[in-house]
């Protein structure tokens, strides 16, 4: 029978410990992280709205493409104004690595939770401007500059947004169930886009085309003034990460006592070439996919397939709300096989799916239409649905923010926000309306050879950080079997490990 060793020992080891952890000391109790499970409702609840704000507008833009390049450059074809709104969009995204980067850098000095109510009242900000801006008619040439310029301002926000509420809501969350946690990251991105969606339409169907183009656009992009007011205010109730603050007080602890602490962009820059390579091809492979079957997909139906703008808005809606829906599976899916599982079928299924997909959607058929856009729903979710777990737990805690921010927007900026501009730009060069299958096919292959390079993280805890459960009764069961626990790699847990 073997001994029980004493939970809060004073530098000794096991007799049997291996040579190498001999300077180690063991885990306790006061190392663990018990979440308060009511502050994690709130940062889940104050950073999914935020999503949601960002994907209404990324939403109620995308459904008006044909409007928004109608009124902003009337003189033009409707090819021209359509391949403007959507360079438009993809600008946006140019200026997001400069955000991610910014912020990120930000972030992970002073905290999370300040620069998110930053970046969360710049965003909702810029996007209440677009609704008051001057058109063609009365300003010229400078009105599609100023509409650029405000779109920029949002890329910038949104940029810091993504990258800082996955990071927040990570080391938020109980090791076992950040796949659950972070799901609704997702889950409110796509309501928010879903909710763009109706508001459009119902503006569609009351106002009609030409009341639409005489100033009822404005009025989707007016209503974002509330919503970002409520969520500011939800976003600041919600308390510094655990993961954040350890790690600061463990930066303060070493220089007091005269240790070296490596600095933040020498460890971003010089150690984490190899996941942030990974992490921008998942990003880029699973946005490519969202964004063909959300902000490209109105345009899509109405200017290839010939729907009405209504009819094409109204098709998708229903499928958005059931990839949410989906999303939400699958992240608690994740925390039980593992991301690694999901991301490959994610990958897999858009590889074999694509081309059925399209081929339904050209069929002209609603039942045809709807068909399709499940089918490719279907590893949207997968992808996109273990993502905001994944990405963080490939970087430590003291530069996870910047490295999230680089990794995603980079990857967003060169691929997922152009996706609807390229694939629009390759259906018109070749007249096929196969163009994009082909396009999304591509990536699925490179996305699938990318996931062999991921590192399993579910149920583990965050690089950098001790681990994180949900009682107190969990928290000591972890420290009396970590040395046969899986799941710990207590070599690499700085708190356990002396400074040299």
């Amino acid at each position: 029978m073997t001994a029980v060793l004493p939970q809060e020992p004073t530098g000794t080891t096991p007799a049997n410990a291996p040579a190498t952890r001999a300077a180690r000391r063991r885990l306790r109790v006061s190392d663990v992280t018990v979440v308060d499970n009511s502050m994690l409702k709130k940062t889940i609840g104050g950073t999914a709205v935020g999503n949601l704000m960002e994907w209404y507008d990324v939403g109620v833009y995308g459904y008006l493409a044909v409007t928004m390049g109608a009124v902003f450059l009337p003189q033009a074809s409707s090819g021209v104004q359509i391949l403007f709104s959507l360079g438009v969009f993809a600008a946006t995204y140019v200026a997001r690595p400069l955000g991610g980067i910014v912020c990120g850098r930000i972030g992970d000095k002073i905290g999370r939770q300040k620069v998110l109510a930053f970046t969360l009242v710049m965003m909702a900000a810029s996007t209440f401007l677009i609704g008051l801006l001057p058109t063609y008619g009365v300003l010229g040439a400078a009105a599609p500059l100023l509409l650029v310029l405000l779109k920029v301002v949002q890329g910038f926000s949104t940029g810091g947004e993504y990258a800082g509420v996955t990071t927040f809501v990570a080391e938020h969350a109980p090791d076992r169930r950040r796949g659950w946690a972070a799901s609704f990251l997702d889950f409110g991105s796509y309501l928010g886009f879903a909710f763009g969606a109706v508001v459009v339409t119902v503006l569609q169907v009351t106002l009609g085309e030409q009341a639409m183009l005489d100033g009822g656009w404005r009025i989707p992009f007016l209503v974002a003034g509330p919503i970002g007011a409520f969520a500011v205010w939800f976003r600041l109730k919600i308390e510094e990460s655990p993961a954040f603050q350890a790690q600061q007080v463990a930066a303060e602890a070493a220089k007091s006592h005269g240790a070296e602490v490596p600095a933040p962009t020498d460890v971003t820059l010089r150690s984490q070439w190899r996941p942030l390579a990974v992490a921008m091809v998942l990003v880029a492979v699973a946005n490519t996919a969202g964004y063909a079957l959300t902000s490209y997909m109105p345009t899509y139906l109405t200017d290839t397939l010939g729907y009405e703008a209504t009819a094409g808005t109204l098709l998708t809606v229903p499928v958005l709300v059931l990839l949410a829906v989906m999303i939400l599976v699958a992240g608690p899916v994740s925390d039980r096989v593992g991301r690694r599982p999901l991301l490959w079928f994610g990958a897999g299924s858009l590889a074999v799916v694509a081309a059925p997909a399209f081929l339904l959607l050209a069929m002209g058929h609603v039942w045809s239409t709807l068909l399709g856009l499940v089918l490719m729903a279907v590893p949207v979710a997968c992808m996109v649905g273990v993502q905001a777990a994944t990405l963080p737990a490939m970087f430590p805690t003291a530069v996870r923010y910047r490295s999230m921010g680089l990794a995603y927007n980079v990857a967003l900026a060169v691929f997922g926000g152009t996706t609807p501009l390229i694939v629009e730009s390759l259906t018109q060069a070749t007249g096929s309306s196969m163009a994009p299958a082909y396009y999304l096919m591509g990536f699925a292959l490179v996305g699938a050879v990318a996931v062999g390079f991921v590192k399993e993280s579910a149920g583990k805890p965050l690089p950098g950080s001790m681990p994180s459960v949900d009682t107190d009764a969990e928290a000591k069961a972890l420290v009396k079997t970590q040395e046969k626990n899986p799941d710990l790699d207590l070599d690499a847990m700085p708190g356990l490990v002396p400074a040299h």
